[in-house]
C-alpha cells in the first residue's frame, strides 16, 4: 500500500502492543522531510510477525497484501513528485498524491489539490480565462467552483457560491444573495448585514436591559430583531446581579444599527452623553412589539440636549412618547407625523425644555435646515436641506466652478464628477452627470 501524508508530520509513541512501525519507511510517506518527524519503534510484543519475504522488510502487517510501497526514496532525481519505480519513465505527473499508475494526470491514486472528473490540477478552471488576442478577461464556459477537494460545475443546493468555490457561509466581508436560485457571496459596499436579537429575544430571552454583560452582542448588527431597552440597572450596574456599570464608550456599538424591529426604550442614559448621537444610523423603528403602545420611549433624562437621530426615517407602528427631558431641546421642530406609517399613531410630547429657553441660548437649527426641523445643531442634523445636500450635510452651494471637488446639481443634491473629468475654468461646469 502506497501512502502519503500532506501536511505535517508523525509522532507515534506509547503503544504498547503496536507492530511493524519500525519497519516502515516514514520518510517515503512526509511530503517536506523538514516535517516534525518522531517514530518510537514499538514492536517489543513478542506477539508481532516479520513482515512477508515479499515485502523486504518494509510493511505494515504481516501479510503478502500489507506490503509498504514505496514512491518517493525510490524516484529518478528527475521525478518532481511521487513514482512508481526507480526510471525516469517511472515519474508520477506532480499534480499526483501517494502515487499513480502511469504518467498521466488522470493516473494518480490521489491528487495533492483537487480532482477535475478524474484528473489532478492544480486549480479548477476558473470562472475567468485571459484572451491575449483581446488582452481582456472572458467568461470561462468550462468553469468550475471548487467543492472540497473535488471540482463540480454547480455546488449542491445548502452551499454558496464564493467567486468560484463552494462554502458553508460567507466571509465577514461578503453578504448572501440569491441570483438565479443561486446562493451567492457577494461584497458589502457598507458594513455587511447582520441581525441580532433584542432584549427578551432568542438568546437574550432572560434580558430586561442592555448592560455590561451582553452589550458585546452588539458588535456590528445592522437589524435588531426585537427590542433595545435602557434601564438604570443596565446603565449604573446591578450589584445583586454582579453586574458592572456599561461604559458609556460601549454604547458606540450601536452605530451599525439601521432597524430596530420592536420598540426603541431610554428610561437611562450615561449622564456624560447628551444625545442618542450612537443611533445616528438608525432608520427604522417597526413596533412589531410595542411598550404599552409606545415604540419610541425616551423618559427623564435630564442631561439630553438633543436626540441626532438624523437618519430616522420611520416609526412603523405604535406612539412617541419623550417626556421629562428638561434640557432637551430641537423635538419641537420635528414633524413627527411624517414618520408615521398609519394615521392611528400619536405623539405625546411634554415637560421637555421650553422651546422659547432653547432659542435664547441658540439652541436652533442651523440656517441651511429647511422649515421641516432638525434632530440637533450643526447642517448635518437637518431633516431637509434649505438649498441643497451633499452626503448628510446641508449646503448653500454646490462646487459647481471651483474647488478640488467638482460636482454637479442632481436636483438639490451635490454629486461628485467623475475622477477622470478633466476640471474646468471660467465658470465652466465639469460634468453635467
Amino acid at each position: 500500500t502506497s501512502t502519503e501524508i500532506l501536511n505535517g508530520g508523525i509522532y507515534v509513541d506509547q503503544n504498547k502492543f503496536l507492530c511493524h512501525a519500525d519497519t516502515i519507511h516514514w520518510q517515503d510517506i512526509v511530503k517536506n522531510y523538514r516535517s516534525e518527524l518522531l517514530v518510537v519503534p514499538t514492536n517489543s510484543s513478542t506477539g508481532c510477525s516479520r513482515c512477508h519475504r515479499s515485502c523486504n522488510g518494509r510493511c505494515w502487517g504481516p501479510q503478502e497484501d500489507q506490503c509498504q510501497t514505496l514512491t518517493k526514496t525510490v524516484c529518478a532525481e528527475q521525478c518532481d513528485g511521487r513514482c512508481l519505480g526507480p526510471y525516469v519513465s517511472d515519474c508520477c505527473h506532480r499534480e499526483c498524491a501517494g502515487g499513480c499508475s502511469g504518467p498521466k494526470d488522470s493516473d494518480c491514486f490521489a491528487c495533492t489539490n483537487f480532482n477535475d472528473s478524474g484528473a489532478c490540477v492544480t486549480q479548477c478552471p476558473q470562472p475567468f480565462v485571459y484572451n491575449p488576442t483581446t488582452f481582456q478577461l472572458e467568461h470561462n464556459p468550462k468553469a468550475k467552483y471548487t467543492y472540497g477537494a473535488f471540482c463540480v460545475k454547480k455546488c449542491p443546493h445548502n452551499f454558496v457560491v464564493d467567486h468560484s468555490s463552494c462554502v458553508r457561509a460567507c466571509p465577514s466581508n461578503k453578504m448572501e444573495v440569491e441570483e438565479n436560485n443561486i446562493k451567492m457571496c457577494i461584497p458589502c459596499t457598507d458594513i455587511c448585514p447582520k441581525a441580532c436579537d433584542g432584549i427578551g429575544t432568542g438568546s437574550l430571552h432572560t434580558a430586561q436591559t442592555v448592560d455590561s454583560s451582553n452589550i458585546d452582542k452588539f458588535l456590528n448588527c445592522t437589524k435588531i430583531n426585537g427590542n433595545l431597552v435602557f434601564l438604570v440597572t443596565g446603565i449604573k450596574g446591578d450589584m445583586y446581579h454582579g453586574i458592572e456599570a456599561l461604559d458609556p464608550e460601549k454604547l458606540h456599538v450601536f452605530r451599525t444599527v439601521k432597524e430596530i424591529t420592536g420598540f426603541l426604550n431610554i428610561q437611562s442614559w450615561p449622564e456624560t452623553m447628551t444625545d442618542l448621537s450612537v443611533f445616528s444610523n438608525l432608520v427604522t423603528i417597526g413596533g412589531r412589539a410595542l411598550y404599552s403602545g409606545i415604540s419610541l420611549l425616551i423618559l427623564k433624562q435630564p442631561h439630553m440636549s438633543s436626540l441626532q437621530l438624523q437618519s430616522l426615517k420611520e416609526i412603523s407602528a405604535g406612539n412617541i412618547y419623550i417626556t421629562n427631558n428638561s434640557q432637551l431641546c430641537y423635538y419641537n421642530t420635528v414633524n413627527w407625523t411624517s414618520l408615521f406609517h398609519t394615521s392611528s399613531q400619536k405623539v405625546l410630547i411634554r415637560n421637555n425644555r421650553d422651546p422659547k429657553e432653547c432659542i435664547q441660548d441658540g439652541m436652533v437649527c442651523d440656517p441651511l435646515c429647511s422649515v421641516a426641523g432638525c434632530w440637533g445643531p450643526g447642517p448635518n442634523q437637518c431633516l431637509s436641506c434649505r438649498f441643497f445636500s451633499r452626503g448628510r450635510s446641508c449646503v448653500e452651494s454646490c462646487s459647481l466652478y471651483e474647488g478640488d471637488v467638482r460636482e454637479y446639481a442632481n436636483g438639490s443634491v451635490c454629486v461628485e464628477c467623475d475622477a477622470q473629468c478633466e476640471k474646468m475654468e471660467d465658470n465652466t461646469p465639469t460634468c453635467y452627470g
